[in-house]
């Protein structure tokens, strides 16, 4: 990146940093924590057949993970022309707090399981696509020499926003027990606390997105012409093969990436399930962990934003893959609930750093005016390897015969993204 970016206000900075907070709250409460589990265990109940409501989710997850790997380059390209980011921020934005709000009539019946993974795998395709034009706009936003900072600042927002939303949610439709739950007194009845709570994530979207669509003004058009979805897959294939001669290392840090990443996202979906089955976590007690898991990731974002800045993104994702692969081997050797609190809220430390500064690398390593392409790509190579964790996670698993082995699988796949990351060449002040 050579061009100089003139440094704008913390305002729209602040407002770049909100909508992540909103994102990672429907997340957190869609994907990681509610709703998912909501369709497993009540939802999915009684189904009939020999597959199981786990099953079905996996597959709605690859539905949702292919979809995504079509579209993203092409929204990718779109979205190369900055005028046009904010419009397409606005509409997926729009698509994610209508389909979140959209759950809250799937009730407690098998009949309503199809209609319910389908909502949430439209969901997850709508929110990975949104973060395409999200993350372009970072180049709007910062300067070479604070990228980094800003880009931690924005996924540490949106941990902390996570941790205030889990929270809420628990507290107020969950906690307790018997006919009502919660500090509002919500019936313990027809999933209600579960339907409410995707009702009070949507709400809590439009409330974080808000600032960002209504603050940062798109640039005047530039003149560049439209693309239909056909030309903009050729137009890709030509900055591929564009960026392939410009610097091969990024297809090489593209490739490694998607593997770490994935990496990454095993953990935050098989780490609470290892924990129940393997180190006596209480299921009462996974809200409270996500909560603290979240804290730590954003704590450990923050950080890594300002030394991302200091030493360079490739030293904070080796450092911090390193540190990750290191704890999780030790991990498989210990026992308990103890073990698992300090070992997994480590890992969660060096989660945020590790995704703060791949972000930024992946900026900082793209050619100006092309950002939408890079980060389109960037999403997609991320969807093409979400196969490797639960692959590995399910076959150590097998071979083993212990769900602790899986613990391997993870590791495994994290080691080869380490690997992967240390053969890429990043220039000086990358």
């Amino acid at each position: 990146m050579s061009s100089h970016v003139p440094p704008v206000g913390r305002g729209r900075v602040a407002a770049w940093a909100l909508w992540d907070s909103g994102a990672t709250g429907v997340n957190a409460i869609v994907t990681t924590f509610g709703f998912n589990i909501y369709l497993i265990s009540e939802v999915g109940k009684g189904l009939p057949g020999s597959t199981t409501p786990e099953s079905w989710l996996g597959r709605a997850v690859l539905v949702a993970g292919i979809a995504v790997a079509f579209l993203a380059p092409v929204t990718g390209v779109m979205v190369d022309a900055a005028y046009r980011r904010r419009r397409a921020l606005a509409a997926l934005t729009g698509a994610v707090v209508v389909l979140t709000a959209s759950m809250t009539f799937i009730k407690p019946d098998y009949h309503y399981l199809w209609i319910g993974l389908a909502l949430l795998a439209a969901t997850a395709a709508c929110m990975d696509l949104a973060t395409v034009p999200y993350n372009a706009m970072l180049r709007q936003l910062s300067t070479p020499t604070t990228s980094g900072r800003i880009s931690g600042f924005g996924l540490a927002a949106g941990f902390f926003g996570s941790v205030v939303l889990l929270l809420l949610v628990f507290v107020g439709f969950k906690a307790g027990s018997g006919d009502t739950l919660g500090l509002l007194g919500i019936p313990n009845a027809d999933g209600k606390p579960d339907r409410y709570a995707v009702l009070v994530a949507a709400a809590w979207f439009v409330v974080f997105a808000l600032p960002l669509l209504l603050t940062v003004k798109s640039p005047p058009h530039d003149g560049t012409p439209a693309v239909g979805f056909f030309g903009a897959y050729r137009r890709l294939w030509t900055e591929v093969v564009g960026e392939w001669k410009r610097d091969r290392n990024v297809v090489y840090y593209l490739l490694s990436s998607a593997v770490f990443r994935d990496g990454l996202t095993g953990i935050s979906i098989f780490g609470p399930v290892v924990g129940v089955s393997v180190y006596g976590l209480a299921p009462t007690s996974v809200p409270l962990f996500g909560a603290a898991a979240f804290t730590i990731a954003g704590l450990g974002a923050g950080l890594g934003g300002m030394l991302d800045d200091r030493i360079g993104s490739k030293r904070v994702i080796v450092t911090s893959l390193t540190a990750m692969v290191t704890v999780g081997i030790t991990l498989m050797f210990l026992s308990g609930p103890m073990a698992f609190w300090i070992c997994g809220l480590t890992l969660c430390l060096f989660v945020g750093p590790t995704q703060s500064a791949s972000r930024n690398l992946m900026l900082r390593i793209s050619a100006d005016g092309k950002e939408g392409v890079a980060f389109g790509l960037y999403t997609t190579t991320g969807r093409a390897a979400h196969v490797l964790s639960p692959w590995l996670f399910s076959m150590f698993i097998d071979i083993f015969a212990t769900t602790r082995a899986g613990l391997g699988g993870l590791c495994t796949v994290l080691a080869i993204g380490l690997v992967g990351m240390m053969l890429v060449k990043v220039p000086a002040r990358r």
